[in-house]
């Protein structure tokens, strides 16, 4: 019996894309929600965002300087920005004006965007990215506090036309806009995270490092696409065409943890969600997910994550005050 089927339904889909895997199981959703141009000088002043914070440059350019970092950061059209961080920050015209305060100056914007001076030089859109507030935690955790993504890298024709998409779709206001810009925030959303996997250099040791190493995508195809499989470490490495020992040490330098420790870890993220949100037995869910026991799934679950299966179901669906 396969329980939580939109993650453990068709190992063939799941097996071709471990990154969309994991965009499904945060249920990150990305949303552009306002925006604002600018002539002559200016400066805005925005909070700490709670949520995971991007906005781009659609026309001109401006300094970006966000707190705790020592200077202002130059972006030009095209250029976007993603803040997982929870920093205030300053777009401006020049280093070193006085800042207006977004939410005053948002307050009586009309449809969400704002014009300082006469609005002729400078247009910027922004928007944030929802994620679950239980499983987000595992996208939230590996982004770096901020990603800047220049127009000049290779991702820059793809990030132009959805950046020009999305400001035709605020200015026409057409039948399904709303849908059509969520959609598109999206995929500008999917498209930073690639642009930083490709031109970042190394990551931190993670998941999302990881997924950036072309030689271990085939061993994160295999092990996302069928979960429940008992997978040996000699299966994995010849699907990446390396020994076992040279995979091995491959992984854990990228993954931080060995691969079937990661396979682990992966099936009990699945667990935790079925736990959350169904009422599946928990042998049923023992079964689905490969152990041969509902003792050795508790035990496996309770190493892992510290309670065991049935403490954390009681827990996570306990109605809140």
């Amino acid at each position: 019996m396969l329980v939580n089927p939109f993650y453990l339904r068709n190992s063939t889909e799941m097996q071709t894309d471990p990154f969309s895997d994991i965009l499904k199981f945060t249920r990150a959703q990305t949303l552009a929600t306002g925006g604002f141009t600018a002539g002559g000088d200016w400066a805005i002043r925005f909070p700490a965002p709670e949520k995971i914070k991007f906005f781009a440059v659609v026309k001109g350019s401006c300094w970006v300087h966000i707190d705790g970092e020592a200077q202002p950061v130059r972006f030009d059209t095209g250029d976007v920005g993603l803040l997982a961080a929870p920093r205030a920050f300053v777009l401006s015209s020049a280093p070193g004006l006085t800042p207006v305060d977004a939410m005053a100056l948002f307050s009586g914007a009309v449809n969400a965007t704002a014009t300082l001076g006469n609005g002729q030089d400078f247009a910027h859109i922004g928007g944030h990215v929802l994620l679950d507030p239980t499983s987000g935690k595992l996208l939230r955790d590996v982004l770096p506090a901020w990603i800047h993504v220049p127009a000049a890298t290779p991702q820059a024709a793809s990030f132009r036309w959805l950046l020009d998409r999305l400001m035709e779709e605020r200015v026409h206001g057409l039948p399904g806009s709303q849908l059509a810009s969520a959609q598109l925030a999206q995929l500008l959303f999917i498209q930073i995270l690639r642009a930083h996997l490709n031109n970042a250099g190394p990551a931190p040791t993670g998941w999302l490092r990881a997924l950036g190493e072309p030689r271990l995508a085939p061993a994160l195809r295999l092990m996302h696409g069928d979960p429940a499989r008992a997978w040996r470490l000699e299966e994995l490495a010849a699907a990446c065409a390396m020994s076992r020992t040279t995979f091995a040490a491959r992984f854990r330098e990228a993954a931080g943890v060995a691969p079937l420790s990661y396979l682990a870890q992966w099936r009990m993220r699945l667990a935790q969600r079925a736990l959350r949100e169904d009422d599946t037995p928990v042998a049923s869910l023992a079964q689905s997910l490969g152990y041969t026991s509902e003792s050795a799934f508790s035990n496996a679950f309770k190493r892992i994550t510290g309670s065991a299966p049935r403490t954390y179901r009681l827990a996570a669906q306990a109605p809140s005050e």
